[in-house]
C-alpha cells in the first residue's frame, strides 16, 4: 500500500516499453507512486503544469524537442518540481549540461533498478543527485574554467549536432529524427564548425573520437 505522502513521479519518455519498466520499478515502492506519463516534450512541459507531480523523470532525446529545452521550460514555469534527466547517452556527454541547465540530477537508463528510487528519492527531498562518476568528473573540472573544451562553448542544440554527426548522422538524418528543417541543421552545423575551428565532417569526427564524446 502507497503512503499517504508518496512522491508523486512524471514519467516522461517516448517509448512505452520505457515507460512501463519504469512504472514497473517503481511499483515495488510504498513511498513513490506515478502520476502520469508523457510521450514527447510537449505533453511533458504541458502536464507539469498541474501540479500534479513532485519530480519528472524526463528523456533527454524526445521526439518533438530535446530534453533540455523542456527542462529549461519546466525549470522556468514549475520551479518546484524536481526533474531527473533518463538517457541512454553516457554521463559525460549530457550530465554536466543538463545539470546547468537546472536538473537535480542525471541517470543512465542502464542503471540498477535501485539506484533509480534512490535517485527518486535524493532529488524530491530537494538535493542533487549524481552518480560516483559523474561526481568525479565534476570535480575534475572545478578550476580548470580557464581551459574550457571547445565543445563546451557550443549552444545545446549545436552541441547535439555534433554528436549526432559524430554518430554517423547525416544532417537529413538529424532533420528528420529532430522533427527540424535541413535548413536549420546545416546551419547549427555551420556554427559549430565556425565556433570549433574545425573544416568538415571528418575533422568534427576525430574530435569527438578524441574527446570521447561519442563511442
Amino acid at each position: 500500500m502507497k503512503s499517504k505522502n508518496a512522491i508523486r513521479v512524471l514519467i516522461a519518455d517516448d517509448h512505452a516499453i520505457v515507460r512501463e519498466g519504469l512504472k514497473q520499478i517503481l511499483a515495488d515502492t510504498k513511498d513513490i507512486v506515478v502520476a502520469g506519463y508523457a510521450e514527447n516534450g510537449s505533453d511533458a512541459i504541458r502536464l507539469s503544469r498541474d501540479d500534479s507531480c513532485d519530480v519528472l523523470l524526463l528523456d533527454i532525446s524526445m521526439p518533438d524537442r530535446s530534453g533540455i529545452d523542456v527542462l529549461k521550460l519546466v525549470r522556468k514555469e514549475s520551479p518546484k518540481i524536481a526533474i531527473l534527466m533518463l538517457s541512454m547517452h553516457r554521463e559525460d556527454q549530457y550530465a554536466i549540461r543538463s545539470l546547468k541547465a537546472g536538473a537535480a540530477g542525471y541517470l543512465n537508463k542502464q542503471s540498477a533498478p535501485a539506484e533509480l528510487v534512490n535517485a527518486i528519492r535524493q532529488v524530491a527531498s530537494g538535493r542533487k543527485y549524481v552518480s560516483t562518476a559523474l561526481a568525479q568528473e565534476l570535480a575534475n573540472q572545478i578550476g580548470d574554467d580557464h581551459n574550457i573544451p571547445l565543445h563546451e562553448t557550443l549552444s545545446d542544440r549545436e552541441y547535439q549536432t555534433l554528436i549526432m554527426i559524430a554518430s554517423g548522422k547525416t544532417v537529413s538524418d538529424i532533420a528528420a529524427e529532430l522533427t527540424l528543417s535541413v535548413k536549420t541543421i546545416s546551419m547549427y552545423r555551420s556554427r559549430l564548425l565556425l565556433k570549433m575551428k574545425l573544416r568538415h565532417n571528418a575533422e568534427l569526427t576525430h574530435y569527438a573520437i578524441k574527446n570521447r564524446l561519442v563511442d
